[in-house]
């Protein structure tokens, strides 16, 4: 995120869709891990991308900041009111906006358009006195921005003279005094590159929305107030050019050997210039002069205007507002001339082969596999491929390529995944199956899947049973498992899924009835073993029993024999005799 340049992303909200980089008439926008980038070396500040990007993830830069500082250090402030007001704050008038912009600190307020006048009656002064060709205006900062950078054999065409704001600072300069400071409010971007660059010039630049929020933040209600003129004068013809064609309006005169043609949008501009033939129309003696806008429509329609900003109630207003007169021979006191100093930029070419490879990498192998449809934003492939090489673009960028991959993997997984798939949509009719669900539903709705390829189109519940699941996943969402489900003679495992909420759902089912066989039967052995281990236990208890009452009544046995006439007593009687006898001898 670039802050510092008038027009940045917030990369958080960036949703990587591209619009801007589709809408970027310049391509100055960067892809880096699908987040868009302003480039400022590339970029005029058109504001193009602000106004397409869907997640309003580009931004303008506020200087709002700024402008209170100054009038909080009590600098002379002046503000500078672009005339296409009219569209942003409707029903408003400019005497209510000074006394609103009074009332925030403002020394006063002024009309743009002022200076408006004073560059219509410049060019045309230099019209006069050119020889024939063709001139470009210098009054869209934009428009000049994106001449000299892309368009740099035109840039001499454009004529030296300041834009209409820089013309009008310089005029209340010159009138209230070189030390105040001039903020611009307007509905322009570019407008903040003119005061980064002469900041001498013009201080800040800031927008209408800007300027509204500062109201809602000191609690003013504009249109509650009476109002005051603005100074030094109110402007006349200059507030036609909001208008594309106003700044034409004022510098058209009976007597002028010019002819004046409006030209708004960049790709416009393109076109225009482009094909024209300048030293053809100098040689054929004539002078055109090309009243050249960024913003289609003029400036009624910038990017900081609201969408209704340029419609025909605004048109009127303006119209009503304006007075038709020419800005021819009005005098010019203050020295308007600026020439254009933006430098073109220089792509280097791109080697074939580099350009090869990276069409390549997005399957781009002929001129056949070249759809240039636009889906990066970029108009053809090989422009697409010269952003990749330049840096600015991804691969996954190229939309027809990721789907074909997409197509690919799906296809590849659910036809060879060895389960049965399927999907189907809120009506229950299949967007697609593989081999092994028109198997398991068996009959001819094998054969019809290998004649055709698919069942497409065919009802589920024609199909199988357990519809029912489907029905609430698609009303419900979420996912349903069912284990060990018996239909017929089958028994499966089925797994229904969500893919997309009430529209779309899938389904994985496994055939089990075969490892359920083998389980029973696993377990039915197993239940046969132990049987058997049980009997074999209870034998062995019963035949330790029966030896051990055995043993039991032989050891008893013994043990009563030796209780009744030991050894040792015996032993004891025999020795007690022999000593009886031996005592009668004499």
């Amino acid at each position: 995120m670039n802050s510092f340049f008038p027009v940045y992303t917030t990369e958080n909200e960036c949703q990587d869709c591209y619009k801007c980089v589709r809408h970027c008439h310049c391509k100055a926008i960067q892809i880096v891990n699908a987040r868009a980038a302003v480039i400022p070396d590339l970029c005029v500040c058109c504001g193009e991308c602000f106004k397409v990007c869907p997640a309003h993830a580009k931004k303008i830069r506020s200087d709002l900041r700024r402008a209170k500082y100054f009038l909080q250090h009590g600098d002379v402030v002046y503000a500078s009111v672009a005339p296409s007001f009219v569209g942003y704050f409707k029903g408003i008038r400019i005497e209510q906006l000074a006394e609103g912009l009074r009332r925030l600190g403002f020394a006063g307020a002024s009309e743009t358009a002022l200076g408006a006048q004073l560059v219509s009656s410049e060019s045309a002064r230099i019209l006069r006195e050119s020889a024939p060709g063709v001139y470009l205006s210098s009054a869209c900062p934009a428009a000049v921005d994106y001449i000299g950078k892309y368009l740099p054999r035109w840039k001499e065409s454009i004529l030296p003279v300041a834009s209409p704001v820089q013309a009008h600072a310089r005029f209340l300069r010159k009138t209230f005094g070189e030390k105040i400071k001039i903020v611009f409010f307007g509905p322009c971007a570019a407008k903040k590159n003119e005061a980064d660059r002469r900041p001498e010039i013009l201080n800040l630049a800031l927008t209408f929305r800007d300027l509204e929020e500062w109201f809602q933040e000191t609690g003013i209600s504009v249109a509650s107030l009476a109002g005051i003129p603005v100074v030094p004068q109110a402007a006349e013809e200059g507030r036609f050019y909001s208008l594309e064609g106003g700044m034409n309006d004022t510098m058209r005169t009976p007597d002028s050997d010019t002819q004046y043609v409006a030209v708004s949008g960049l790709a416009n501009i393109a076109r225009v210039l482009e094909s024209a033939d300048r030293e053809k129309i100098a040689r054929a003696g004539g002078k055109l002069f090309l009243e050249v806008l960024s913003c289609d429509g003029g400036c009624v329609n910038g990017p900081l205007m609201p969408t209704d900003g340029g419609g025909v109630e605004t048109v009127m207003e303006t119209a009503l507002l304006g007075v038709r007169k020419t800005s021819v021979h009005r005098p010019v006191e203050v020295d308007l001339r600026l020439p254009v100093e933006v430098k073109a930029i220089q792509e280097p070419a791109k080697e074939e082969w580099l350009i090869k490879e990276a069409m390549e990498s997005v399957g781009k192998f002929s001129a056949r596999d070249e759809l240039n449809c636009g889906g990066c934003g970029y108009n053809t492939c090989r422009q697409f491929a010269q952003a990749v090489i330049d840096g600015k673009a991804e691969t996954n960028m190229c939309l027809s390529w990721l789907r074909k991959i997409s197509q690919k993997t799906s296809n590849a997984l659910i036809k060879f995944i060895p389960a049965s798939v399927v999907l189907v949509d809120k009506n229950l009719q299949v967007i697609e199956c593989n081999r092994h669900f028109a198997q398991m539903v068996g009959g001819d709705t094998l054969q019809v899947f290998e004649t055709c390829g698919n069942l497409t189109g065919a009802y589920l519940n024609q199909m199988v049973e357990y519809t029912d699941l489907f029905d609430t996943v698609l009303k419900k969402g979420g996912e349903i498992e069912r284990f060990n489900q018996v239909y017929g003679n089958r028994i499966y495992d089925i797994s229904v899924f969500s893919i997309t909420d009430g529209q779309t759902a899938g389904a994985v089912i496994q055939d089990v009835t075969q490892t359920e066989l083998r389980r029973e039967q696993v377990a039915e052995k197993a239940r046969e073993v132990i049987r058997k281990n049980v009997l074999t236990v209870q034998n062995i208890a019963r035949c330790l029993g029966e030896h051990m009452a055995e043993t039991e009544i032989l050891l008893n046995e013994v043990a009563s024999t030796y209780t009744e006439h030991t050894p040792l007593e015996g032993l004891k009687i025999h020795l007690m005799d022999e000593e009886s006898q031996q005592e009668r001898k004499p």
